[in-house]
């Protein structure tokens, strides 16, 4: 399992981070003063009693740290939470804010530039009721350069640092208050540290969930409950 740091200026403080049918349309609209999203369209109930969030709905996603930072190869899991109730048109509501949505953060390449997309597999209600999700975040490709010498106060303030980024920063830069949970090992342990050592300079992906960059786009149909509360 992949490990976060959480940093704050001055100080690196550990953590793991464990990540452990009717139809609604996908229109919705924000209405700040409710922090909730409501969906606009006919819906029709299951023989289950369940409802269905339509694929393609995108969920509103919020984190506790302003950035996550993770090397272009770096695989993480983490856990995110949603931003925003989601309601029916009668004010039903069907995903409280606050659930947590758990997957993880994994490498891709689109027309050969490397990044990184949040792939959702389990939504938990405040309730403890846990479900699978088929959802996955926007591809981030935001890259920040790492050198020798250089500073890093702005790229790790407030930011959840991935173990494999941690590595990178701490072997360039030679910020020992930086140091791996999961250090490099196994037979090749030796020579990749040798390899971060002799470099001058590497990159980064600096995700931030406040702009949207994890917000979720369900890739097939959710089925929950009509009315949470």
């Amino acid at each position: 399992m992949s490990q976060f740091h959480r940093w704050k200026t001055g100080t690196a403080a550990l953590m793991a981070m464990a990540i452990t049918t009717g139809t609604i349309a996908p229109m919705f609209l924000f209405t700040p003063a409710s922090a909730q999203v409501i969906f606009n369209g006919r819906r029709t109930q299951t023989p289950t009693g369940k409802v269905s969030i339509p694929a393609g709905f995108t969920m509103p996603i919020t984190y506790d740290k302003d950035k996550i930072v993770v090397t272009p190869d770096e695989t993480t899991r983490i856990k995110l939470r949603v931003a925003k109730n989601l309601v029916d048109s009668s004010r039903n509501v069907l995903v409280p804010e606050g659930s947590e949505i758990e997957g993880q953060l994994q490498p891709i390449t689109r027309n050969g530039e490397k990044g990184t997309y949040f792939v959702a597999q389990d939504l938990i209600l405040p309730n403890g009721e846990r479900q699978s999700i088929n959802a996955t975040s926007r591809v981030i490709t935001r890259k920040q350069e790492i050198s020798k010498g250089g500073r890093t106060d702005k790229i790790i303030q407030d930011a959840a640092i991935g173990a494999g980024a941690a590595s990178v920063i701490s072997l360039i830069t030679g910020d020992r208050q930086i140091q791996a949970i999961e250090p490099i090992i196994g037979a090749g342990a030796g020579a990749a540290a040798s390899v971060l050592l002799r470099r001058k300079k590497a990159e980064v992906i600096v995700i931030e969930p406040q702009k949207g960059d994890l917000d979720l786009t369900l890739r097939s149909s959710l089925f929950v409950s009509r009315g949470y509360y």
